[in-house]
């Protein structure tokens, strides 16, 4: 689908590590360089014709993304540099003033990094409890796992809606309706989500939600952070300068602007803000839901196929995204990253940033692919021979 769009594609490889970063289309690298050929000026500082239509096409994409992800207002979409800031201008510009010691966060064993250290370090800052929803046989979230780990001191649950490793869609509406019924927070981690299906934050009801531009054909170096209307006067900045500001003098005085700016301190990502509005533009024309059902069919025709290659061990052959983690018996798993990319197959393999999901998984380093909407089926009918070669093992050690 739309492959005509991706220079990378005109290359001799079969790209499979979409769940680490996406190709990008044409269209993302023509609207940069039209802003850094052609109006190049900051924004929100100038007042000139330059610089007000920066400030027009910066705050377009803004609500682009309040549109792309159903929120209410446009003062709810902050612009970061990725998940990772957005999660923690979350916890220690949100939470680190809302919980008190004893606070309970809930979380899983199969949690990126970045859904992980924050909360942590808060556990160290201020005495919270980080405790875990335990993962059923098939390393899911379960709704009665949810209701079990759930205590009177639990204020908070902070879950990937659909998890890098395991790509397990988890319930996130459902998980939200009862954790708001006991009066707890939710933070969705929407890194492998967003860019894959339809989210619509007023319907999920979520409280905060992060993603990241470049995993949906979108530039590096730029993320997303929702958050919910009655809390955006509560959240603190963590970095604090120029932009975020309305003035302060010699005597310690100040006055911070309002939301959004309040999390945007410094000079924005201007030139990637603007090329993720055409990119958002993009996907929309596509459709989030086509997106969706064309890669359910590339896992399960994939998933079909895996099958078939001998002493391959699929560990979430149940998961409904498309990501497919698997490794082949005895052999490591870089190991046979590196032999795939003899065949100009990309794959990643590691422990993809969850370190302890080891505990539950039984193994700590996997191989996965992830697809997105420009793979085809012959790309995986390639993968599958490449990976059923009988003299594997031997080419490897070799």
């Amino acid at each position: 689908m739309n492959r005509e769009d991706f220079n990378m594609l005109n290359k001799d490889i079969i790209y499979l590590d979409n769940g680490a970063t996406s190709l990008k289309p044409y269209i993302l690298s023509e609207s940069i360089s039209d802003y850094y050929n052609n109006y190049s000026a900051n924004a929100h500082r100038g007042d000139y014709d330059i610089s007000l239509k920066v400030d027009m096409m910066y705050e377009n994409t803004r609500e682009l993304v309040k549109n792309f992800i159903g929120a209410e207002d446009s003062s709810q979409i902050v612009f970061t540099n990725n998940v990772t800031d957005s999660l923690n201008k979350i916890v220690f510009g949100y939470f680190k003033n809302y919980l008190k010691k004893g606070d309970e966060v809930l979380i899983t064993k199969a949690e990126h990094a970045s859904n992980v250290l924050p909360w942590f370090e808060l556990s160290e800052d201020i005495g919270i409890k980080v405790n875990y929803i335990k993962l059923d046989e098939h390393l899911k979230v379960t709704i009665d796992n949810v209701k079990q780990a759930i205590t009177p001191n639990t204020k908070v649950i902070s879950l990937a809606h659909i998890t890098n490793v395991v790509g397990d869609i988890r319930p996130i509406k459902e998980i939200i309706e009862i954790a708001h019924k006991n009066n707890i927070k939710v933070v969705v981690d929407g890194a492998q989500s967003v860019p894959h299906m339809h989210v619509d934050v007023t319907d999920l009801d979520a409280d905060f939600l992060a993603f990241s531009a470049h995993k949906m054909c979108g530039p590096t170096g730029l993320g997303v952070l929702y958050i919910k209307k009655d809390l955006i006067n509560d959240i603190k900045p963590i970095i604090l300068g120029g932009g975020m500001n309305a003035s302060f003098e010699f005597d310690g005085s100040r006055e911070y602007k309002e939301m959004p700016y309040l999390l945007e301190a410094g000079t924005p990502n201007i030139a990637d803000v603007i090329g993720f509005g055409s990119v958002l533009n993009y996907l929309s024309k596509i459709g989030m839901k086509k997106i969706e059902e064309y890669e359910r069919d590339l896992r399960n025709y994939a998933i079909e196929k895996f099958k078939k290659i001998p002493n391959i061990i699929i560990y979430n052959e149940t998961s409904e995204s498309s990501i497919i983690t698997f490794n082949i018996k005895d052999i490591f798993a870089q190991d046979l990253a590196i032999y795939l990319n003899k065949y100009n197959i990309c794959v990643r393999a590691g422990n993809h940033c969850a370190k302890i999901l080891k505990d539950e998984l039984g193994i700590k380093n996997t191989c996965r692919i992830s697809f997105y909407f420009y793979n085809t089926k012959e790309e995986i009918d390639k993968l599958t021979d490449v990976l059923s070669n009988p003299n594997i093992k031997d080419e490897i050690i070799i």
